[in-house]
């Protein structure tokens, strides 16, 4: 097997790697990859914004290839921006996640994800009712009389029914091993890891594992499944986060890959949106607006807020890149520029995930529009990064910085 070890958004660098395997990569996309001109057998490789572990199987090529992409911020970081998102106010907003000693983020996850199904499930499986239509000899529940005249021509028996049943094959329980199972193929999980991983399993072997290609099921949080809410957030996430293990001209890609710039967003809009509770001021995600007149051209600011008229007071979008040392891509000045233009702003906001200021602004001439870049620090405590988000609200909202 040949090992690729790269780190998220640093300077491409040259392996050896077959032809195939390197065209493999870039068809993939999960890096930019292309060959190297001064070293024959050589590839120029360089991560861009997923992280994680995959294995690529080339067809006709029995070397397969492991890329390890190694986020920027510390893995605990990583996962308390991932928790944060997925659940504000649970038990991850002190960022008190448990990695262990782990520093890749695939072993990482693996042991998060095995220690949360192991407390969901130490008062034991939990069950509830499922409705479940299937043919019977005996009559059970409420009979089907349009498939029971359809399939079985008048017939007495078999009987078409539909009943509720109390089991333990619901669908929490089905994320959760579907999360177990997932794992268990993914490279580059510890052997320790992988032995408790095969532990939940065989605790869930009585729920019906989910077929290749078969929809996830949905779940609501309640107070009867409190308990099962933090492992089954994050089992989402690792389906969610998986790769497809089958690419493009037979190509077999296994893996997990997290998008940071996805990341990253979802981070910022949910902090912002925790950020405004009680202030009579309200965000929408990904609000549909449109730049023209003819309604033509559509745009979707990361969040837009709104006033108590219901009028837009601040748009903001989040980005997940590094600054250039002549400054941020010019790029996302416009695209603000356009947002602020047609929602008839005085002001926009552009949050990165770092910079050398904390705050810059920019005036637009002949316009008065004014575009505020923000740079958070991820590389710190929580504490630190949800004050520095309050503070791009408080300002986002027309109030003084303190």
């Amino acid at each position: 097997m040949t090992a690729v070890h790269l780190v998220e958004h640093a300077r491409p660098v040259s392996r050896p790697l077959p032809d195939a395997a390197g065209r493999a990569l870039a068809r993939a996309r999960i890096v930019d990859a292309s060959p190297d001109p001064y070293t024959p057998g050589h590839w120029l490789l360089r991560a861009g914004s997923k992280v994680g572990a995959v294995t690529v199987d080339v067809p006709g090529d029995s070397v397969p290839v492991t890329v390890r992409i190694t986020p920027k911020v510390p893995v605990a970081r990583l996962f308390f921006l991932l928790g944060y998102s997925l659940d504000p106010r649970g038990a991850w907003r002190g960022g008190d996640v448990d990695v262990a000693e782990h520093r890749e983020l695939l072993p990482a996850l693996a042991h998060a994800v095995e220690r949360q199904i192991d407390r969901a499930l130490r008062q034991g499986l939990l069950q509830g009712y499922r409705t479940t239509e299937e043919t019977a000899l005996v009559v059970r529940g409420r009979i089907r009389e349009g498939d029971q005249i359809r399939r079985h021509f008048g017939a007495t028996v078999p009987v078409e029914v539909t009943h509720d049943e109390f089991t333990a094959d619901i669908a929490e329980n089905r994320i959760l091993r579907a999360a177990v199972e997932r794992l268990l193929r993914l490279p580059g999980v510890p052997r320790e890891v992988r032995r408790r991983l095969l532990h939940q399993r065989a605790r869930l072997a009585g729920v019906t594992p989910l077929v290749r290609g078969q929809t996830v099921p949905d779940w609501r949080p309640t107070r009867l499944n409190s308990r099962y809410h933090q492992a089954l957030r994050l089992a989402r996430a690792v389906l969610d986060g998986a790769s497809a293990e089958h690419a493009p001209g037979g190509l077999r890609v296994n893996g997990f890959l997290f998008d940071m710039n996805r990341l990253f967003e979802d981070f910022v809009t949910v902090a912002l949106r925790e950020a405004l509770r009680g202030t009579g001021v309200t965000g929408r995600f990904q609000d549909p607006h449109h730049l023209d007149e003819a309604a033509a051209i559509r745009m979707r600011p990361d969040l837009v807020l709104y006033g108590r008229d219901h009028a837009p007071v601040a748009v903001a979008d989040a980005k997940y890149k590094a600054e250039r040392q002549d400054g941020y891509p010019g790029a996302d000045l416009y695209q603000m520029l356009a947002y602020c233009t047609a929602l008839r702003l005085s002001e926009g906001h552009l949050i990165y995930a770092k910079g050398n200021a904390a705050h810059t602004a920019h005036r637009v001439r002949h316009a008065g529009i004014v575009i505020h870049q923000h740079a958070l620090d991820l590389d710190q405590q929580p504490e630190g990064l949800l004050s520095d988000i309050t503070a791009v609200c408080r300002q986002m909202r027309g109030a003084p910085l303190v």
